[in-house]
């Protein structure tokens, strides 16, 4: 296993991470995910840890709760092995405060994930989402304070826009706070607008990215082919909410490509898109889910390995996409601003 320092944190991280999004399967929305319970989730936790994959992502909101309790029964005995990734903000519950990046809330919110997770401390703390209701500065401090009392040892941030990043960045930086040293963000193949603002910030703040939803919310397993009906899989079962909209023709003719690359280097469709994402810049880990043993280890086998900078090209060229305003009109410019990566 490759691993990678975490953005200007000293943390070294695994390229690959687990997502346990899959573990618990508790109301309509991720039992379509997956719903592993104890004995699998142990099982894989257990060949992760075999393959030096030590780093597992979960929120609190997954299955509410039950995703963390059962990580945390898997990890029983093997904690000091392993670090641990969970997320806030989201709402836990109807009354007023059970959701949002309030105090009041947070400080609640990481007291519950560490019971559930029957550990002392969260490695890394990211906040699910931005609260506009919140002042950023008392967000922050709270955070602060989690990480002086040992409870937390870093933070991040998820599906934020640019600038609500770096008006987080500016805060700490004013005010002596703990600093977000990683954005958590959806990339993949499909869905390439991680490209046009938040990574170019990333690069320039020094935050490393972990990858959520690599292959596309499912699109990129190798099932949805043309002419073929789906009979199993995420996708199938109606799973597909929460993944970006693709434009099914597209999505075919990248295919195309992920199984030529595949068949000339004797890989998966599903490997070819991880290795890709893995490749790109600033990215400092990748969140691989896994349903079953068997996922996993296909999964595993993203890394060990590099795209050419031909195949690289190849995919680039299949997936591009045109920028919104003002990125389009940005681009004119590129010899004063050159991009981490073509558009």
């Amino acid at each position: 296993m490759e691993y990678r320092k975490l953005g200007r944190s000293g943390l070294k991280v695994p390229a690959l991470s687990l997502g346990t999004a899959t573990f618990g399967g508790v109301g309509s929305f991720f039992e379509k995910w997956g719903s592993t319970q104890d004995t699998e989730a142990q099982r894989i936790v257990d060949v992760s840890l075999d393959h030096g994959l030590n780093f597992f992502d979960t929120a609190d909101i997954y299955s509410n709760g039950r995703s963390e309790e059962i990580l945390g029964a898997a990890l029983k005995g093997k904690r000091d092995s392993a670090l641990i990734s969970t997320k806030s903000t989201f709402s836990m519950g109807a009354a007023p405060n059970e959701v949002g990046s309030s105090r009041h809330h947070l400080v609640r919110a990481c007291e519950a994930s560490l019971k559930r997770l029957q550990t002392d401390h969260i490695d890394v703390y990211f906040m699910h989402g931005f609260d506009a209701l919140t002042p950023v500065d008392e967000t922050l401090r709270a955070l602060d304070d989690l990480v002086s009392a040992g409870k937390i040892s870093y933070i991040g941030a998820s599906n934020f826009s640019g600038w609500q990043v770096m008006k987080a960045l500016a805060t700490s930086e004013r005010y002596g706070l703990a600093r977000y040293v990683v954005y958590q963000g959806s990339y993949s193949l499909v869905g390439r607008e991680y490209e046009w603002e938040l990574m170019p910030l990333a690069l320039d703040r020094g935050l490393g990215t972990m990858v959520w939803s690599p292959l596309g919310g499912a699109q990129l397993t190798g099932k949805i082919r043309r002419g073929q009906p789906l009979s199993e899989g995420r996708i199938a079962a109606g799973g597909a909410d929460g993944g970006p909209p693709v434009n099914q023709e597209k999505l075919f003719t990248i295919m195309d490509v992920l199984e030529e690359i595949g068949k000339e280097r004797g890989k998966t469709i599903p490997q070819v898109a991880l290795n890709w994402v893995l490749r790109r810049p600033s990215v400092a880990n990748v969140i691989i889910g896994a349903r079953n043993e068997d996922q996993l280890l296909q999964n595993l086998g993203a890394v060990g390995w590099e795209l050419t900078s031909e195949e690289v090209a190849r995919l680039d060229a299949v997936s591009q996409e045109t920028p919104i305003y003002p990125y389009w009109h940005q681009k004119a410019f590129d010899a004063r601003n050159p991009k981490p990566t073509t558009w």
